[in-house]
């Protein structure tokens, strides 16, 4: 599974960081969330997908 944060979308208001830590860092310079891995491991699919459920700006994608 991989997920992306899409630049143009992201508002930047942290929730997916809240939702799955493990997955979304805060990127300060970039003012803008990003994904920390290239594959998800098994055990963040779960929190990532509702990550990507719950962004406001739908700005993440998941790809299983």
């Amino acid at each position: 599974m991989k997920a992306s944060v899409d630049r143009e979308l992201c508002m930047g208001d942290r929730n997916c960081n809240m939702v799955c830590p493990e997955v979304f860092k805060y990127q300060e310079d970039e003012l803008m969330s990003v994904v920390q891995f290239d594959e998800i491991p098994e055990k963040y699919k779960g929190c990532a997908r509702k990550a990507a459920e719950e962004c406001a700006a739908h700005a993440i994608t998941v790809e299983e």
